[in-house]
């Protein structure tokens, strides 16, 4: 490494640490809110995305132009465009998360015979980072569920999208906050391009406990091996790709239904990857599938395949317009299969036979699993009606599946005289 490498290095860990000392001396203003004025700040969001709407779409071409010079797919595109219809979604999700009733502080778990009373109670963890892939429209999701849940946020964003996720910051949240009296700082967004910005966010435990990861696969991982160095615990959501299994009972037009409704954007992780046919009716129903996968613009990769059958094509610039197909024997297979062979997100069945979908649902060990219905459900908004801050398909207790702010405290057991808790 040069001189010039290591002082550029030194400047950016010296810019995180910079944000996450302004969203930690912020952290207070958060924990002393009522809930008026946290719903208040989210309601001011969604008014200044339509007030800040031609800065927010001329910040948001500008990051455009640069990704199209710099050769980036249609699919990726997508996921980093803000049009008109979006803001007005994004500004729709804030007003109903503004809506959801608060979670209780205190919860009474026993009263005990001794005169004292077990409760539990929910704490914010202080300052969370979030990682996360150029998509503009996390840095709101993500902001919103801090702010919901009283926390301060360090974000990161891929380059990308820094001019949109800077404009978002300035122009909606940072003013929302100072409208409802909470302080501006709350949430951070770390202003380097350098990739080792992300690096240095998952490496102050003191500062920054918890980090939401969201990306491609291998540089995720990378980021959670380093934290884990660092003692930093993270909430990864690394790999995507939905599965739909074809029972011999399943209805064609459900079955065209789900695959094109599961196609909608192929850039997002809960889209359909790979389409299992039962080998019972795999040529009969193989050219009506390929029919409906056609009329979508979609290619199929049918076997012999020369790729890892969970391959990730929503990740791949030049082929995301690919899904692969295969046959298999039996919903306990397609499940095997889905369980072992891709990333544990999100797997469907499509039959009329109930005993086959519970075999297939019972056996599926994803964080999600669907029955007649779109793996396009795993989402945030779709699913539990709340935006999200990513979907955590970790194989260990704790929040999986979409994270929201109900995700995001801290337990702490609590003893008091029975009578005499305070709020």
């Amino acid at each position: 490494m040069t001189s010039n490498e290591h002082r550029q290095i030194r400047s950016v860990e010296d810019e995180v640490r910079a944000c996450a000392i302004r969203a930690e001396q912020s952290c207070a203003s958060l924990h002393k809110a009522t809930d008026a004025a946290i719903d208040t700040a989210l309601r001011a969001m969604a008014e200044r995305l339509r007030a800040a709407r031609d800065i927010l779409t001329t910040a948001n071409e500008e990051d455009l132009a640069a990704a199209v010079s710099a050769g980036m797919s249609p699919a990726l595109q997508d996921r980093l465009r803000l049009t008109g219809p979006r803001l007005e979604s994004m500004a729709a999700e804030l007003r109903t998360l503004a809506d959801v009733a608060h979670e209780p502080r205190d919860q009474v778990l026993e009263e005990r015979a001794d005169g004292l009373t077990l409760l539990e109670r929910r704490r914010p963890v202080g300052v969370i980072g979030a990682n996360f892939e150029a998509r503009p429209n996390v840095t709101l999701d993500i902001a919103s569920q801090f702010l919901k849940s009283r926390n301060a946020g360090v974000l990161r964003t891929g380059s990308a999208a820094l001019r949109s996720s800077r404009a978002l910051v300035d122009q909606v949240i940072a003013p929302a906050l100072g409208e409802a009296g909470l302080d501006r700082d709350a949430i951070q967004l770390i202003p380097s391009e350098d990739r080792s910005a992300a690096y240095s966010l998952v490496s102050l435990p003191q500062l920054i406990p918890l980090v939401i990861l969201r990306g491609s696969g291998d540089s995720t991982r990378d980021l959670g091996r380093h934290a884990a160095r660092h003692g930093v615990r993270t909430l990864a959501h690394a790999d995507g790709g939905g599965v739909l299994y074809v029972h011999p009972a399943a209805d064609d037009k459900v079955v065209h239904q789900l695959i094109t409704d599961s196609l909608d954007r192929l850039g997002v992780c809960n889209r359909l990857n790979l389409l299992l046919i039962d080998q019972c009716v795999y040529d009969e129903r193989l050219p009506g599938i390929l029919e409906a996968l056609d009329r979508l613009g979609v290619t199929a990769s049918l076997p012999p395949h020369t790729h890892p059958r969970g391959y990730e094509w929503s990740l791949d610039s030049n082929r995301a317009a690919t899904v692969t197909v295969d046959a298999v024997d039996g919903p306990l297979h397609a499940a095997r299969i889905a369980n072992e062979e891709t990333s544990g997100l999100a797997a469907a069945i499509a039959t009329e036979d109930p005993a086959a979908a519970a075999q297939f649902i019972d056996a599926y060990t994803g964080s999600g699993v669907f029955w007649n219905s779109t793996t396009r459900l795993l989402d945030g908004f779709k699913l539990l009606r709340l935006p999200e801050t990513g979907i955590n398909i970790d194989r260990v207790p704790g929040p999986r599946g979409p994270v929201s702010f109900r995700d995001l405290y801290l337990r702490q057991y609590m003893i008091v005289p029975s009578g005499r808790l305070t709020s």
